[in-house]
């Protein structure tokens, strides 16, 4: 029996270009909502949306491929999605509403959301081109590594990251001797403070990676064959490579806006209703710039889901439910807690990771157990956090830190964990004097 197409509440056409997880993420948020446009998705893979965060774990040989798949193709037809895969979009005229792609497709647009994510940045080094050089960042780059592991013994990654320690795991995993750049002082230096990252450092060094911090790197040798061989350092030290990944962050793939001729710094800029310049085209997630931030962690790039889908479905306070009354109110930037999960190793980090001279420092470690917690506290309320080890209490301390909650009260056992120091709270609130109601009024 032929499946039945939702129904659409308007006759606009809406083109999201990107089939990846924001993309994605926005298909499912419009379908959950009571009125929305007619959809084309253009993905310039050719693979439908998939979930990019386990590509680690397919790297190492955990996961089967189709694990990855967010939903299969014949999921969007049966929503009455019109799906294009395979296809790069190459132009867009503004004026008719109108884009082109790299296939010489044209599609006729009412409302246009770019979703079109990043690109792997990659370091001026001489020697970047050689074959033999990648990166980690689809698909196609977690097969080309496989395949690489298979060819080769020994890989340099570039990057002390989380992406960076995950290929380097994963190489690892795939019998590959792994040497790990890294150019700041240690780990991981934007999550962890000096004490977490040297705990990370040992326990990678004890599963066989071998780390170089403070490392410069000063170009990539090639071999008779033209095949990159080694890497050198500025030290003078020379590491074998029969690969090289490049994993030190991601640049806002832009350019499609800027041929639109959008407004573009670093991404493409949008306001708070993740609209851009031109009132008909809006942008989403990695490739978008908020005033002056970029994003590359899935939390607020799923609020602004929720802020664009009510945009797109004409959605408004006083019909919306409670959950998205906030994104009534359009994009508002928020601390975001970084959950981390590498190599079987659980980090949770917010707020800064060195102390200021205000600061009141709390740290805990537990060497047998592997576990370390120090937390910030300014005036008795909590600023940051860093959790290694044993993170269970890590989303009790970020739900503090965003009330802005003093927890003089209860110091002496934060860092026992949230049960503890919850406990201590829920006393003091019940022992605290009622003020009299006539004083209350």
């Amino acid at each position: 029996m032929p499946q039945r197409h939702p129904e659409t509440s308007t006759t606009d056409r809406l083109v999201i270009v990107g089939n990846g997880m924001a993309g994605h993420r926005l298909v499912e948020a419009l379908l959950a909502r009571p009125e929305r446009p007619a959809i084309t998705v253009i993905g310039a893979e050719t693979a439908p949306a998939y979930n990019r965060i386990l590509l680690s774990p397919l790297l190492a040989g955990e996961m089967e491929r189709d694990a990855l798949t967010l939903r299969s193709a014949e999921w969007y037809a049966e929503q009455g999605i019109e799906l294009i895969l395979g296809e790069r979009v190459e132009s867009i005229d503004r004026t008719s509403r109108r884009l082109t792609t790299d296939a010489g497709r044209e599609l006729s647009y009412d409302r246009l959301v770019l979703a079109t994510g990043s690109t792997p940045a990659r370091p001026p080094v001489p020697g970047l081109e050689l074959p033999g050089v990648h990166v980690f960042r689809d698909l196609h780059d977690a097969d080309a590594l496989a395949r690489a592991a298979e060819a080769g013994r020994n890989a340099v990654v570039i990057g002390g990251g989380l992406l960076g320690l995950e290929a380097a795991e994963g190489l690892r995993k795939r019998g590959m001797q792994v040497s790990l750049l890294q150019r700041e002082d240690r780990l991981m230096n934007r999550q962890l403070d000096l004490t977490a990252a040297r705990l990370l450092e040992s326990e990678l060094r004890g599963r066989g990676l071998d780390i170089h911090t403070d490392a410069q790197l000063e170009r990539l040798e090639a071999n008779a064959e033209g095949q990159v061989c080694a890497a050198l350092l500025a030290d003078g030290t020379r590491l074998a490579a029969d690969c090289v990944v490049v994993a030190i962050g991601i640049v806002p793939q832009a350019e499609l806006g800027r041929v639109a001729e959008l407004e573009v710094n670093r991404g493409i800029v949008v306001d708070e209703w993740l609209t851009t310049n031109d009132p008909a085209i809006h942008a989403l997630g990695e490739c978008c710039e908020h005033r002056g931030n970029l994003y590359g962690l899935v939390e607020p790039i799923w609020r602004q889901v929720e802020v664009l889908a009510d945009k797109l479905c004409r959605a408004n306070a006083e019909r919306a439910s409670a959950e998205r009354a906030e994104s009534a109110q359009g994009y508002v930037e928020k601390p975001t807690a970084t959950k981390l999960k590498v190599s079987g190793i659980s980090l949770y980090a917010f707020g800064p990771t060195e102390p200021e001279p205000e600061h009141e420092v709390l740290s805990y470690r537990d060497p047998q157990q592997g576990d370390y917690r120090r937390l910030l506290l300014r005036d008795g309320r909590l600023e940051g956090a860093v959790l290694y080890g044993d993170t269970a209490s890590g989303p009790w301390y970020f739900e503090q830190a965003l009330a802005g909650r003093d927890l003089s009260d209860c110091r002496a056992a934060l860092l026992l964990g949230a049960a503890d120091a919850q406990a201590l709270l829920d006393d003091a609130s019940n022992e605290s004097p009622q003020r009299p109601a006539k004083e209350a009024a």
